[in-house]
């Protein structure tokens, strides 16, 4: 590992490159860039995490951690590290504190692997408009997380409001297991399905994602039902015009599937660790028409997926935002107190 402590970006490129040349082969062969926005007190759970996804899809792992906007000084500390403590990737720890954390694509542009596809992940809350955010704007793909949002149903229907193709969010990644098993109950039927009732917290996007799957796909509104303190998705249940319900009802790490005239069945269903979910966001690198649909019947648009894949960035000052609005402050006192 190499630390470099008030640095520029220039000097974070020459300790790169030579640690590359160092390293040999361990540094080829990279299939994307990740770039992770992080804040401090999560950069280790980021990069265990990406670890295991780098494992799968080598990549160069660039980490942003953006820090005391308002500091006087501009200042940028790294770490690179090359086959070392983050496994099969390059990776590129960065600290920004003061105005330069605002731009953080003056550091990390340079640091592109070139002519590969770029993704960009939020571990934590996102720019409301993604696109107001350079690193968004440069990604092939982006991933979000709602679930970590203080409102996670209020973020979802953000995502949907600023959603362009690319992006996607790892509440939906949790729904995979569930849609497996759901999709697998109709090799057997064609029944066609008059109801659907999804029982999770009322905050749960996964479960939000869910019935809008289930919404797009079989053109009937689910019903959500409030899990009574089960802290998850706990069932869906399914109703046909033939008279058959179908339940996948989760207990821990394995449901149950009730099938009307059949024995039950134990599935497999386990929640899986952030790093296998983020890798498998990280194998399709084309836009997901699918979650585009669900998300969409979530927050009730249309069309998600015909809005044009080009971003175009939006530079929003932070400081002159809170200039403005004490400004607004400032003027209606006097007013109110008349």
């Amino acid at each position: 590992m190499i630390g470099l402590w008030d640095t520029t970006g220039n000097e974070v490129v020459k300790a790169l490159a030579a640690e590359r040349r160092n390293a040999g082969g361990v540094a080829s062969g990279m299939a994307l860039t990740l770039i992770v926005v992080v804040d401090e007190k999560r950069v280790r759970e980021a990069e265990a995490a990406a670890t295991v996804a780098a494992a799968a899809h080598p990549c160069r792992l660039l980490v942003v951690v953006r820090s005391d906007v308002e500091r006087n000084r501009d200042r940028l500390d790294a770490e690179i590290v090359v086959g070392g403590r983050l496994g099969p990737c390059e990776a590129v720890v960065t600290r920004m504190y003061g105005r330069l954390a605002l731009h953080a694509e003056s550091v990390v542009m340079p640091l592109l692997v070139p002519d590969v596809p770029v993704v960009t992940w939020w571990h934590g809350d996102p720019p409301e408009e993604i696109a107001t955010d350079f690193l968004g704007v440069v990604a092939d793909r982006r991933i979000t997380d709602s679930a970590r949002s203080p409102e996670p149903i209020a973020a979802l229907r953000q995502r949907a409001r600023d959603y362009a193709p690319g992006d996607t969010d790892l509440a939906w990644t949790r729904t995979t297991p569930w849609r497996t098993l759901v999709a697998g109950a109709f090799d057997t039927t064609q029944a066609e399905v008059t109801e659907a009732i999804v029982t999770a917290p009322p905050n749960d996007p996964t479960a939000a994602l869910m019935a809008g799957w289930l919404g797009s796909r079989l053109g009937i509104t689910p019903r959500w039902e409030p899990t009574d303190g089960y802290p998850r998705m706990r069932e869906v249940q399914l109703r046909c015009a033939n008279g058959d319900e179908l339940t996948l009802t989760r207990d821990e790490s394995q449901a149950t599937f009730r099938r009307t005239g059949r024995q039950d069945r134990q599935l497999p269903l386990v929640r899986r660790p952030l790093g296998d979910e983020l890798a498998e966001e990280l194998r399709r690198l084309d836009a997901d028409q699918v979650y585009s649909e669900a998300l969409g019947a979530s927050a009730g648009l249309t069309g998600l997926d015909r809005r044009p894949a080009q971003r175009v960035h939006v530079w929003r000052d932070p400081a002159t935002a809170q200039r403005t609005e004490a400004q607004a402050t400032a003027h209606a006192g006097p007013a109110l107190d008349g």
